[in-house]
């Protein structure tokens, strides 16, 4: 029988420290080459696309995920979990929940792997869907100390950092600039849906380590090349997708494609990560293909042991 899933089953099964498992356990799997994971693919249709992201653990099963940029105020989502060994649909998942969790826990991982081991402060530029699953999962791999957020609307901000005190019982404050937000933190999360860059390199402190997640595109991005080029560790989720960018990814255009390394490759040893204190590290999520069905399996089989 095929599963249907709710964002309301997903919140109920998926805590952070579950997700961000769930995603070491996927970005290995795609080093270790178990995880197929191609670009992700899509249709214009005039107005508007159909975006597909699609992988296959290698025996176990196979799946997709479908999205749509028509901007309308009811579109969902959509993830599909094949069983490989028969075909069969076994599970599916409509909303928004999945894919922002999925998110958040890839940007747990790059944050367990690459920030410093004591760092307990965040900055967050952001205050929406995105910036929120990055703290969630930021502080199950980290014991946060405070969180300072700032977006362009006080009451969003405000609203945040409240509803981080109230969630997750980290202190948090609103502040009025980007540069308030990221100056002497020891992480940093952007997360926004600008076109141009939020955050002045100079404002960071070293040994920060920065994740982005909104815009990176050499046409547009949430950052400048300052930060890459202060970066002494640049790391990626899929180089595949930061490849595969038309325009192209900012991080992976010369100078900087050079030293672009691969999260899987950190977690598994084969490239090193952080390796001293002062380091500034940033992690340019792309979103790995294959990782909501990933999710959803391991929701599924969650399930399946409640049961």
């Amino acid at each position: 029988m095929t599963m249907l899933v709710s964002d309301r089953e997903v919140a109920a099964t998926l805590d952070a420290g579950i997700t961000v498992a769930a995603m070491r356990d996927a970005l290995l799997a795609a080093h270790a080459g178990r995880l197929v994971a191609p670009p992700r693919a899509s249709a214009p249709l005039g107005g508007g696309r159909m975006v597909l992201t699609a992988g296959h653990l290698t025996g176990e099963w196979y799946g997709f995920r479908s999205y749509d940029t028509f901007g309308l105020p009811e579109s969902a989502q959509l993830v599909v979990l094949h069983d490989a060994r028969t075909g069969a649909v076994r599970a599916v998942a409509v909303g928004e929940e999945l894919g922002s969790r999925r998110t958040g826990g890839l940007g747990g991982v790059a944050v367990d792997a690459l920030a410093r081991p004591d760092a307990a402060t965040l900055g967050v530029v952001g205050s929406g869907r995105q910036a929120w699953t990055q703290v969630w999962a930021t502080a199950a791999v980290r014991p946060l100390r405070e969180v300072t957020v700032h977006s362009r609307s006080a009451a969003r901000r405000a609203a945040f950092a409240a509803r981080v005190h109230a969630e997750l019982g980290v202190p948090a404050r609103a502040v009025d600039t980007a540069r308030e937000a990221v100056a002497d933190r020891d992480m940093v999360v952007l997360a926004t849906t600008s076109v141009t860059p939020v955050l002045d390199a100079a404002d960071l402190a070293p040994g920060t380590h920065v994740s982005t997640v909104g815009f990176k595109q050499t046409d547009r991005h949430e950052f400048g090349t300052d930060l890459l080029d202060v970066a002494d560790v640049l790391v990626t989720d899929s180089p595949a997708q930061a490849g595969a960018y038309s325009p192209p990814m900012l991080a992976a255009v010369e100078p900087y494609a050079g030293r672009l390394r691969d999260l899987g490759a950190v977690l598994a040893g084969a490239v090193p990560g952080r390796t001293g204190a002062d380091q500034i590290s940033v992690f340019c999520s792309t979103g790995l293909a294959g990782t909501e069905v990933f999710l959803l399996d391991r929701l599924v089989l969650l399930g399946a042991a409640a049961v």
